[in-house]
């Protein structure tokens, strides 16, 4: 099973970044971003940092001028090249990266067999969390996409027609209820311990906000009534001149990674910021529900797109469970050390690969983010 996820892990990697040029992969829009190449080298660089140096013995480093340059945010690991120069980085070239990660790869491969119940773990881990780079590929390279004015399509086929459920809400009955991961299979640390929360009663939508009801909102002038934002994001909007999604073009068609399509009233509306998504529910009546609300009522019949379209803002600050501690080691510098100044997301888009999400993963981004595929669910 490890080996099969490991093989399939990697190999969705390439495949993603097949389409790219290496000009492509190159590209760093904003210091937000990664390049196509960083992030395959990146993920590389975890295994063979955390898993290969201390697990296989006599195991060779492919280049240890690398581990500067592949290091995203570990400080105990030594130093780092600054994130928002990594666009600056056109060596190693694409090749030598793609070279790189066939070396360990055929080290992961020797490994495997005689592994023990810690390197498996960290191998498993490392596998999620390339899978979580490959979601951050694609936004990534269509940010850097948007910024072109040819604004060339990653993969130019039509995409599907989306087909909206009509607008229901489902009652939750208030009380206690279990939240977070308790079970056997692979959660990141975040996600526990297992706790209870109250929840009072509450309706959640059956599925996201789609663009047409969003088009309502800007017709209605939603971008120019302060008293629909928060402090914050009304003052982003200022500053930022937001008039519309990130991606939503002037003459009405849309931006994404099929290119410029026209805009599908029925598809979910993404690529919002948390200031977006809460004037949205200002002006619908509604609000954003917590992600406790969001955890406990995921699987009611009728919960449409839970992690398949967008992933959904919640009204929850990003911050530890009751009882919560980071993993010793490195690897306890993945999700803790940012519990602040974030808003949790929950479900997942699109771009999540498959097998990725779950019901108690928690997404978290900086309330202006909005290059993300980030949509809006309503409760109330």
């Amino acid at each position: 099973m490890l080996t099969e996820l490991l093989r399939a892990t990697r190999a969705h990697s390439l495949a993603l970044a097949a389409p790219l040029s290496d000009e492509d992969a190159q590209l760093q829009s904003m210091p937000d971003a990664s390049p196509a190449k960083w992030h395959l080298a990146h993920t590389t660089w975890f295994f063979e940092t955390l898993v290969l140096t201390p697990h296989l013995p006599d195991y060779g480093v492919f280049d240890e001028r690398w581990s500067r340059l592949f290091n995203s945010y570990y400080e105990s690991l030594g130093p780092r090249h600054a994130r928002p120069q990594r666009g600056l980085l056109s060596r190693p070239s694409l090749d030598e990266v793609k070279a790189y990660r066939r070396h360990v790869d055929a080290a992961l491969a020797d490994l495997l067999p005689q592994a023990g119940e810690d390197a498996r773990r960290l191998i498993e881990l490392g596998c999620h969390h390339e899978q979580q780079h490959q979601e951050l590929l694609l936004t990534d390279i269509l940010h850097a996409f948007s910024c072109n004015p040819l604004l060339p399509a990653y993969d130019a086929s039509a995409p599907a027609k989306a087909v909206v459920p009509e607008q229901a809400w489902l009652k939750h009955a208030a009380g206690i209820v279990d939240i977070g991961h308790g079970g056997e299979v692979f959660a990141f640390d975040n996600e526990g311990p297992r706790h209870q929360a109250l929840v009072a009663p509450f309706e959640i939508s059956n599925r996201l906000v789609s663009c047409g009801e969003y088009a309502d909102f800007i017709a209605s002038g939603g971008y120019r009534e302060p008293l629909l934002w928060l402090s914050d994001g009304w003052a982003t909007v200022q500053a930022q001149g937001w008039q519309r999604p990130a991606y939503w073009q002037e003459d009405g068609s849309v931006f994404g990674l099929n290119g410029v399509q026209p805009l599908d009233p029925n598809a979910p509306v993404q690529q919002l910021s948390f200031y977006e998504a809460c004037a949205f529910a200002e002006w619908a009546g509604a609000r954003l529900p917590t992600e406790f609300e969001w955890e406990a009522a995921c699987g009611l019949p009728g919960f449409a797109n839970a992690a398949d379209q967008a992933w959904q803002w919640t009204r929850s600050s990003y911050a530890p469970y009751p009882g919560f501690k980071p993993a010793a080691g490195a690897v306890g510098e993945y999700n803790g050390k940012f519990m602040v100044g974030q808003q949790v997301l929950r479900g997942g888009s699109l771009a999540t690969p498959p097998g990725h999400a779950r019901p108690t993963y928690r997404n978290f981004f900086p309330p202006a983010a909005r290059w993300q595929f980030s949509g809006v669910r309503l409760a109330r």
